[in-house]
């Protein structure tokens, strides 16, 4: 019976420790080697979320985010602007069997917000990047966007998924601005916990209109009637620098 009440706790101390194996926000900001964001990881602010879905055949995990001002070591520059307030998400992408990842998966990372066109708001029009590694079969994925508070009082999805940019073939979106992943797609939508207190909606309606994608969103039956579907956003790098162009289908 001693033995077997050994070996128990063994196995139990075993599974606890694969529990707790994975870097948190923090560990992994400062592995990007940005110790006012581990900072800030660690502060009330952060919010932690800790939440897992299969994808394919890995699971990635939503570990937590944080919002803030000079939180980076170097502010981000989308279309000459620089953009120094931010919203920062740790998210980690493992096997589900639980081999060991040799190279990154290839999903596509995105926010996406209710109400707005998924051509219109995405990773892409909000300046997104973002760090990674693989650490122990594991890869770890530190993403940066422009602050998303500003959409604190609509839902505000974090999208996982097998394809490309943000378009209808991919999302269908309501007349109430909901949007869901259309059948067949591989992937998921995580909700991000924003406060709603901290949104701001004129500040949001700014970088809309800065955009210059039609923000509406568009519905199926629109669709059908012929309605243009979508603008197409194209990432082009020169010099270092990052611009993006973006396309009327017209």
């Amino acid at each position: 019976m001693a033995v077997l009440i050994a070996a128990s706790v063994a196995a139990l101390a075993v599974s606890v420790s694969a529990a707790v194996l994975f870097l948190s926000p923090a560990d992994v900001a400062e592995e990007a080697q940005e110790p006012a964001l581990a900072a800030a990881f660690q502060s009330e602010s952060a919010i932690a979320i800790n939440e897992s879905a299969e994808v394919g055949e890995y699971t990635v995990t939503m570990d937590g985010m944080v919002s803030g001002a000079d939180l980076s070591r170097e502010a981000a520059e989308y279309n000459g602007e620089i953009i120094s307030d931010r919203t920062y998400a740790v998210y980690h992408v493992a096997r589900t069997d639980g081999e060991p990842l040799q190279d990154y998966p290839d999903l596509t990372y995105t926010p996406l917000v209710e109400g707005y066109h998924v051509s219109a708001v995405n990773a892409w029009t909000l300046g997104g990047g973002q760090m990674s590694f693989l650490r122990d079969g594991v890869a770890y994925h530190l993403f940066d966007t422009r602050n998303l508070e500003m959409f604190a009082d609509h839902r505000v999805y974090f999208a996982v998924y097998e394809g490309s940019t943000p378009s209808v073939d991919l999302f269908s979106m309501t007349k109430d601005g909901a949007i869901s992943m259309r059948d067949g797609v591989v992937g998921v939508m995580f909700t991000m916990p924003l406060d709603e207190s901290k949104a701001d909606p004129a500040a949001a309606e700014s970088f809309v209109q800065s955009v210059g994608i039609p923000a509406e969103p568009i519905t199926d039956e629109e669709l059908a009637e012929g309605r243009s579907p979508d603008f197409s956003v194209t990432e082009v790098e020169e010099g270092g620098s990052k611009t993006f162009i973006i396309q009327d289908p017209q």
